[in-house]
C-alpha cells in the first residue's frame, strides 16, 4: 500500500475503512503485512483489555440505537477471537481465512456449538500510537461505517459476542477480531402435524416441503421465519414461527384448516 504520510493513511481508514473486512464469502483474500512503518519513540500504548471491553459496550450501545437487543460476552467466542487476533499479530497474515480456517471452524474448535457465527476483523496503525479510547473508536466507527460490518453488528438474531485485540511486536499494527454468535441451544424448534387424509405442501421461508397424511415433522431453525401452507382456507397466509410452535392441519367440511398451538 503506497503511503504519503501516516496521518493521511489513518484518515483514509476512518473515512473509507479499507483495513476492515467483514466475512461475506467462503473464500477470502489474505493480506500479508510485513514492513514496520516509522514509529514515534514516545508512541502511546493502549490498554488492550480495556479496549476489548469498550468495543463490546459501544457495540451494544450501537445496537440499542437501532432497537437491537444486547449481545452477551461468551467465553468460547472470546477465546476464538483472542486466538485469531494473536495469530494475525504474530504472522502479519490478515483475512478471515488467514489461518487456513473459517470463523465457524475457530468457534467450533473452542467448543462453541453454533447456529449462527459472524465475524468482523480490522487492523489499525499510526506512528504516534493510540490511547485506549482512540483505538476503540477507530475500530468501532470503522465497522459502523462499513456496510458488511454494520450488518454483522446489527444482526437481530445473534445473542452473543467475543472480542479480542492484539498487537504485532514486529510492525506495531493492532489487529481486532469481533465475533457474533447464536448458540445451537437457542435454535427455534417447531412441529407440523398433518392430521388430514392427504399430503400437504408448505414453505418455511423460501424452502418447499411436503408432508404425508398422518405424519408429524419437527423443524429446527437458526433464524426466525414464516411458514406458508398451500391450499389451506381461502388464502395461503404466512404464519410466524416461534420456538415451541405446533401447526396442526385438519379436515373441516372438506377443507384443510391449520391451527397454531403452543407446546
Amino acid at each position: 500500500m503506497r503511503r504519503s504520510s501516516i496521518p493521511l493513511l489513518i484518515a483514509a481508514w476512518l473515512l473509507a475503512p479499507l483495513a476492515v473486512v467483514a466475512q461475506a464469502a467462503q473464500h477470502d483474500d489474505v493480506e500479508v503485512i510485513e514492513k514496520a512503518p516509522p514509529r514515534d519513540p514516545d508512541e502511546k500504548t493502549p490498554d488492550l483489555e480495556a479496549v476489548t471491553k469498550a468495543i463490546v459496550e459501544k457495540t451494544n450501545a450501537f445496537r440499542k440505537t437501532e432497537k437491537r437487543p444486547d449481545v452477551a460476552v461468551n467465553a468460547k467466542l472470546a477465546d476464538a477471537a483472542r486466538g485469531f487476533a494473536a495469530y494475525m499479530a504474530k504472522t502479519g497474515r490478515y483475512g478471515h481465512t488467514a489461518d487456513g480456517s473459517q470463523p465457524a471452524d475457530r468457534a467450533t474448535k473452542q467448543g462453541y456449538e453454533y447456529c449462527v457465527v459472524l465475524e468482523n476483523i480490522a487492523y489499525a496503525f499510526q506512528s504516534k500510537g493510540f490511547s485506549s479510547e482512540e483505538l476503540t473508536k477507530t475500530f468501532v466507527e470503522g465497522w459502523e461505517k462499513s456496510p458488511g460490518h454494520r450488518k454483522n453488528m446489527l444482526d437481530p438474531d445473534v445473542t452473543e459476542t467475543g472480542v479480542a485485540v492484539a498487537r504485532s511486536e514486529k510492525t506495531g499494527h493492532y489487529f481486532a477480531v469481533q465475533m457474533f454468535g447464536r448458540p445451537k441451544a437457542q435454535a427455534i424448534k417447531f412441529q407440523i402435524a398433518n392430521q388430514t387424509k392427504a399430503e400437504v405442501s408448505y414453505k418455511v421461508g423460501d424452502k418447499e416441503f411436503t408432508l404425508p397424511a398422518q405424519y408429524i415433522r419437527t423443524h429446527e431453525l437458526c433464524r426466525p421465519a414464516e411458514v406458508t401452507f398451500e391450499k389451506v382456507g381461502e388464502k395461503a397466509e404466512p404464519l410466524k414461527v416461534e420456538g415451541g410452535s405446533r401447526f396442526v392441519l385438519t379436515d373441516e367440511g372438506g377443507k384443510v384448516r391449520v391451527k397454531k398451538e403452543k407446546e
